[in-house]
């Protein structure tokens, strides 16, 4: 052994070897990359799996998937609300003497109505009250009879040559059935047959059906011009 110094000796230096020193027990050996500070813990079960390694501050659940919010959950649980049908009221307006009074009607009014269809019907309408002589056996007998109601001061008569009821003596139509009574009492207190009876016909007449939504507030009457004689009542829908 050299002398370095007075009294002093020198250590021999020992040489480091390339060997790993391994890693104390309990502990696990730090992953490439790891920083010294950073902790691994294993999970336990129902974690993710058994042996899945996680960071501290790492909640639990999370990789499993997008968490549901609020208005996922809301819209989950309600389911949506049917719509309501609508319902209707079907009513007939008329009736109207002319197919052109239809027509205005049906325009006046589309904007107000879900559905519509126009429709003819034959009716039988009054003419009036007709004041007569039955018809005689023959012409001649007819126009004796005429001359009869001349010499009592009875005038205004005609008497029928032609159509249903030649030979009859027409002594008036009248609209008031009052007006007919008249006549016909004034004729028969001069000792004349006379009768009365209403007088007919068949005509048509026009009428526009409707379906409206109720609660609409359907006003008709506002909107037509000239439907004196023009009513509506219910009808089936259609």
């Amino acid at each position: 052994m050299a002398v370095v110094g007075a009294g002093r000796c020198a250590r021999p230096q020992r040489q480091r070897s390339g060997r790993a020193h391994p890693a104390p027990a309990g502990r696990a050996p730090r992953a490439a990359g790891q920083r010294p500070g950073d902790r691994q813990r294993r999970d336990g079960p129902g974690t993710g799996g058994p042996g899945r390694t996680r960071r501290s501050g790492e909640r639990r659940g999370e990789g499993a998937g997008p968490a549901r919010t609020g208005a996922d959950a809301v819209g989950a649980t309600l389911a949506p609300t049917p719509s309501r049908a609508n319902t209707y009221t079907c009513i007939s307006i008329g009736p109207f003497a002319t197919p052109v009074d239809l027509h205005n009607a049906r325009n006046a009014l589309t904007a107000q109505a879900a559905r519509m269809r126009s429709r003819q019907e034959q009716t039988t309408q009054s003419r009036g009250w007709w004041v007569y002589l039955p018809a005689s056996p023959s012409r001649d007998q007819a126009l004796a009879q005429a001359r009869r109601l001349s010499a009592a001061n009875i005038s205004d008569y005609f008497v029928v040559g032609a159509g249903g009821q030649p030979n009859t003596i027409s002594l008036g139509l009248f609209k008031d059935p009052a007006n007919a009574r008249k006549r016909r009492d004034e004729v028969a207190a001069a000792g004349f047959p006379a009768q009365m009876a209403e007088r007919s016909e068949t005509v048509p007449e026009y009428w526009l059906d409707l379906a409206v939504a109720d609660g609409a507030h359907f006003d008709w009457r506002s909107r037509l011009r000239n439907a004196a004689g023009v009513g509506s009542h219910s009808t089936g829908c259609f």
